[in-house]
């Protein structure tokens, strides 16, 4: 009767445990714990991170649990290591959160549980399409899009985003437009750049002088917080001696945060984070110049002047804001058969120039106001590239259906250029 009667009070005890959220299992293994301290802004599902060095995050022994601790229960949050020369930890502080206050968090490996992915990446002979169950996000090109028949062979490129779609799936893209053939949708090359004592334009492939290519995949994640592809890209020169040479190295860092919630509706939340270096013994001078650069968007041909909308952090629009700079832009428009989409584009603190100078091309454009807009961190100086560097500029988006507020726009950013303080407690 003694054994049994402590065996059913052991019971009891495990299904209490187990109730508040604790496991008596012995197959959970405590990381650490974790403190964000979401600062002087409100939060809304923001994507967060801490560094793992110096910690256990080995997964051989067990899969890595989030769980947010809520008094004496945990609610189970989706994360995900990013492994590397500094690991971390990601995940999305999810729901509200208000300016100056803490959420506590408790890091666990268990060796039974498997993560299911949200955000996936497919391939295909000619790209790879990123996803969020089942709904596209973007499209990166890898094979090289032929323009028509009747126009120049040398408008082909590859490395860029189209289709990119909103949460509704309307298209926000456009390449081969009529009267820029060379514009393909997302991408960033250089046009007036100076290499080996002459100047390479990678930008108007009609001179004929350089192009942009696809060069290979460094690597491409699924994952339930984030997924996404680092690629690399070369910037090809055609008019060196002995023949073509590869001027410029560059590494495409995509990543799709597993965030679709906002005030204004679905949206999806991405970065690009571009880093160059030179990819021989010269240097390479990219010249200040109006186009060209950080990341330049060809929008759909559905926009024009009396349907589209454009508005800078700084508060210009379409008809004042060319040469201006800001921290953020945003871009949106009507489709005929779906609402209202827009981007909302956001420079980092870290890049160069910033807030950067932008490039929007004003009403009335090409006689029926098409848009265009680009961050451009040379419009107004120089960058010179020297061999042995690594020169980063960082992105994120905002494609949403709809419209947003400033005061949306401004948090946002602030996510971005802000994140919360995340602190490992003791």
């Amino acid at each position: 009767m003694y054994k049994f009667s402590n065996l059913k009070c052991l019971g009891f005890l495990s299904i209490i445990l187990i109730m508040i959220g604790l496991n008596v299992s012995g197959q959970e293994i405590v990381v650490s714990r974790f403190t964000v301290e979401s600062g002087s802004a409100k939060r809304l599902d923001t994507p967060v991170s801490v560094s793992l060095t110096g910690l256990d995050y080995n997964t051989d022994k067990g899969a890595l649990r989030l769980y947010e601790l809520k008094g004496k229960t945990r609610q189970e949050v989706p994360c995900q290591l990013e492994n590397g020369n500094s690991p971390r930890l990601w995940w999305v502080m999810e729901g509200e959160t208000p300016a100056n206050i803490s959420r506590k968090y408790i890091l666990i490996k268990d060796s039974t549980f498997v993560a299911k992915n949200r955000i996936t990446a497919k391939i295909t002979p000619k790209a790879l399409i990123m996803s969020m169950e089942g709904k596209n996000i973007l499209q990166y090109n890898t094979a090289e899009n032929y323009p028509p028949d009747t126009v120049s062979i040398l408008y082909k490129r590859s490395g860029f985003i189209h289709p990119l779609w909103s949460p509704s799936g309307n298209i926000m893209t456009r390449i081969n437009a009529p009267d820029h053939m060379h514009h393909y949708g997302i991408w960033n090359p250089w046009t007036k750049t100076l290499f080996e004592g002459h100047q390479t334009d990678f930008w108007n492939l009609y001179e004929g002088q350089g192009t942009v290519k696809f060069a290979g995949f460094n690597s491409i994640i699924s994952g339930p917080v984030y997924g996404g592809f680092r690629v690399r890209q070369e910037h090809v020169d055609f008019q060196c001696k002995g023949g073509d040479k590869v001027a410029l190295n560059e590494e495409w860092d995509v990543r799709i945060w597993n965030v679709v919630n906002s005030p204004s509706g679905k949206v999806w939340l991405w970065d690009l984070t571009t880093t160059l270096n030179c990819a021989s013994t010269s240097p390479i001078l990219l010249e200040a110049y109006r186009y060209g650069g950080g990341i330049g968007f060809r929008a759909t041909d559905e926009w024009n002047d009396n349907n589209s909308w454009t508005m800078t952090s700084e508060g210009k629009d379409r008809k004042t804001a060319d040469g201006s700079r800001a921290r953020w832009c945003d871009v949106g428009g009507e489709f005929k058969e779906n609402g209202t989409s827009g981007i909302l584009f956001m420079s980092h603190p870290s890049n160069r120039e910033f807030p950067e100078p932008m490039r929007i091309w004003p009403p009335k454009m090409n006689g029926h106001g098409d848009v265009y807009f680009e961050f451009c961190p040379i419009r107004d100086k120089d960058w010179k590239l020297q061999p042995g560097n690594d020169y980063v500029l960082r992105y994120r988006m905002l494609v949403y259906d709809g419209k947003i507020d400033k005061q949306d726009a401004e948090r946002v950013w602030n996510d971005f250029a802000y994140p919360p303080l995340v602190r490992i407690e003791k």
